[in-house]
């Protein structure tokens, strides 16, 4: 265990005990903090000092942050408890979105619910909303909630981006109990069968040991095996959130017996290609989905969705993609490349697997429409193109996967381009 030299702190720490209460916060929401590290952050503002916000903070930053997905929170809670003046009418509006006076115009940023539970946790009792607090002149409201939704079919349409620590817990535990059926594949091999086409060979074959008599006729079938599940992920900097979720719920695919895959292939891309396949088969999910992060270099940077597909055309498409393999590919498609250079890889991909399907979370927004030249470039190539931002919507994919004519939202989005 290390030691620590003794603090010279003043009778009156002000400042040390405001980083304890935010290493608390930080905590809270999720990110491992124990004494020592706080220890160190204090210790660390003490010797480099500060004379602009940007040095404290990324000075406690260099001290509470350890994982790339931790970023978002920190940023959040530090903008809410240092940085921000209204910093507690923030955290009431994402707590208390339907209080009068409280709630903001615009929606919680990534991040944000999650900061402010972590900073109201155990005081949200005691803060009374704006208003008159007179008991005496307030008047008593009874709603009645018996056609409100459930608590889990609400979880089910939250968008994975706003939800709480909480929220977030009970949405994985829900995901790893999903599975993503599929139909098998018919095949030209046969097996025996007792009803189905009649085998002439075996019926001869029988009826010449009975002296030519033929008692009965032997029946056979076709043999079915099941497609190969490959995803592309999207990992960068606006897909984080999303496709950390999407990873668990793969997770529960690839290890769910019976589930109907032959064999899921994981790939992670932002600026380069990762294959994370054999981590997903780890049985423990954040052991795999530990390892899998180790693996990818390139979480929450930026996207070269076209340098990354011609990798994969090139260097995996021939190792997965046989034998009816159905792709999924997760990504916004704000892509940077050239936009003729991805439709070609697109192009390829979709011409190499039986079925594309593009899940895509800006499709959430029903004002959404194909602007951007990546997604213009990429949509004409897939089979489907559906959302995926909340539970509900992958539980759509569970039940259309092995439908040949699901479209989903394409042709409607097609249109749009071509008018």
């Amino acid at each position: 265990m290390p030691e620590y030299a003794p603090l010279d702190l003043p009778d009156d720490p002000k400042l040390a005990g405001n980083i304890a209460h935010f290493a608390r916060a930080l905590r809270r929401a999720g990110i491992p903090i124990g004494p020592g590290r706080l220890i160190d952050a204090i210790n660390a503002v003490a010797a480099a000092g500060f004379t602009e916000r940007r040095d404290f903070y990324w000075t406690l930053h260099a001290c509470f942050v350890t994982k790339p997905e931790q970023r978002v929170i920190f940023a959040q809670i530090f903008r809410l408890y240092w940085r921000d003046p209204r910093y507690l009418e923030h955290m009431m509006a994402a707590m208390l979105p339907a209080v009068r006076g409280v709630q903001e115009d615009r929606g919680a940023q990534a991040g944000e619910k999650r900061a402010a539970e972590a900073l109201l946790d155990g005081t949200g009792d005691d803060i009374d909303p704006p208003g008159d607090t007179d008991e005496e002149d307030g008047t008593e409201i009874e709603v009645d909630a018996s056609l409100t939704m459930s608590g889990e079919e609400r979880l089910k349409s939250l968008d994975f981006e706003q939800m709480s620590t909480a929220e977030m817990a009970r949405a994985k535990a829900m995901l790893a109990r999903m599975t993503l059926p599929v139909d098998p594949l018919p095949t030209r091999r046969m097996r025996m069968a007792g009803a189905g086409r009649v085998d002439g060979a075996r019926s001869l074959r029988a009826a010449m040991r009975r002296g030519g008599e033929m008692h009965d006729l032997k029946w056979k079938t076709p043999r079915v095996r099941y497609p190969n599940l490959v995803v592309l992920c999207d990992i960068s900097g606006s897909m984080s959130q999303y496709s950390r979720v999407v990873l668990h719920f793969l997770h529960a695919v690839a290890n769910a017996k019976g589930a109907g895959w032959a064999r899921v292939h994981a790939f992670t891309f932002g600026t380069r290609l990762t294959n994370i396949t054999r981590h997903l088969y780890q049985r423990d999910v954040d052991a795999a989905l530990r390892a899998a992060g180790a693996e990818a270099q390139d979480w929450e940077g930026g996207t070269r969705i076209g340098t990354c597909l011609q990798e994969f055309n090139r260097d995996w498409s021939r190792r997965v993609l046989g034998q009816g393999a159905v792709v999924l590919l997760i990504t916004d498609g704000l892509d940077r490349d050239d936009p003729d250079a991805l439709a070609a890889q697109m192009q390829r991909l979709h011409l190499s697997a039986k079925r594309l399907i593009w899940i895509n979370p800006l499709l959430r927004w029903d004002a959404f429409a194909p602007k951007a030249r990546g997604i213009a470039a990429m949509l004409p190539h897939v089979d489907s193109f559906r959302a995926g931002h909340s539970i509900a919507a992958l539980e759509d994919l569970a039940q259309v996967i092995s439908r040949r004519d699901d479209e989903g939202d394409r042709d409607r989005l097609l249109r749009m381009i071509t008018d």
